[in-house]
């Protein structure tokens, strides 16, 4: 009965935050929030403004909380022209550290851009990786997509967000390929969820490692319609929820797997607010949902 009694507390005692952006992006750091993972609610305020890359812009944020209790935060600076991207940290979501800028891909003449990059807290190594997709004209095969936009994806890692390893090739699939998420399963077992950028594709698909650093294998068809991307994936019960942005009909829309082979259409069980977009998915506690709640009404 004890160990039943803590299971519940300890599953009810969770909430989630969805960072977000609203077009055209220059305003910031926007957040969901919610305490089933399904419906959704706006914080309605602007958390970080952005500072750093060559247009200053705040696309894509991604957020992890570290094993201690600190949000790490990164995000796309600019469309194009800026070979690296912004980072800041915050202990309570309100006050942040001061914004850097991380040239990734300074090393690579050609670099066209950084786009999309994500966050995930590799357990076992205890560091943090960051993968994004960068487009170098003439250095991988393409399709009928132009040749400037022919991304692939890199890697970097940081235990500390002040030093990080050199930029590496992180997958090349033999398309162009953006907006990836790592997802732990188990021990040993990882998902890569990955945007095709080819045309006509422009879809979701996923690829199975043992390690949060591939190699990635069995990419799998496409479990999304086109002109769909952003994937970002949380787990809830039985069930793993696949949120994405389904841009031309300007939705945010959701598939339910419990193995990553099979996906269910989840639209019926969500509920999103309107101009929501690229973001991940940050489980919380429920006191640090209560608390921003307070705060940002306060200010109101």
């Amino acid at each position: 009965m004890i160990a039943i009694a803590f299971a519940f507390v300890s599953c009810s005692n969770k909430a989630y935050l969805f960072t977000s952006f609203h077009e055209p992006a220059d305003a910031g750091l926007r957040m969901l929030y919610s305490y089933d993972g399904y419906h959704w609610k706006d914080f309605d305020t602007v958390f970080l403004k952005p500072e750093v890359g060559t247009q200053k812009v705040m696309r894509d944020p991604s957020m992890v909380q570290g094993p201690d209790g600190v949000f790490h935060l990164v995000w796309t600076s600019s469309w194009q022209k800026d070979k690296g991207f912004g980072t800041a940290s915050s202990k309570d979501l309100i006050h942040w550290t001061a914004q850097k800028h991380v040239p990734v891909m300074e090393h690579e003449p050609g670099a066209v851009n950084v786009w999309a990059p994500e966050l995930f807290y590799d357990d076992v190594q205890n560091q943090y990786i960051i993968v994004w997709a960068t487009t170098i004209p003439g250095r991988f095969e393409r399709g009928i997509e132009p040749d400037s936009n022919n991304h692939r994806l890199y890697a970097t890692t940081t235990k500390d967000f002040q030093t990080f390893t050199p930029a590496q090739l992180f997958l090349d699939p033999k398309f162009s390929v953006i907006d990836a998420q790592i997802v732990k399963r188990k021990a040993n077992d990882y998902v890569l969820i990955l945007k095709d950028n080819t045309r006509p594709e422009r879809n979701v698909k996923v690829a199975f490692g043992s390690s949060p650093m591939g190699p990635w294998k069995n990419i799998s068809k496409p479990f999304t319609e086109n002109f769909t991307e952003g994937p970002n994936t949380v787990r809830l019960k039985k069930e793993w929820l696949i949120y994405f942005d389904s841009y031309r009909k300007k939705t945010y829309e959701a598939v339910a797997t419990k193995d990553f082979i099979h996906f269910e259409n989840a639209n019926s069980k969500i509920s999103i607010p309107e101009g929501h977009k690229h973001g991940t998915i940050v489980p919380v506690k429920k006191k640090v949902v209560k608390q921003l709640v307070k705060q940002v009404q306060g200010d109101k």
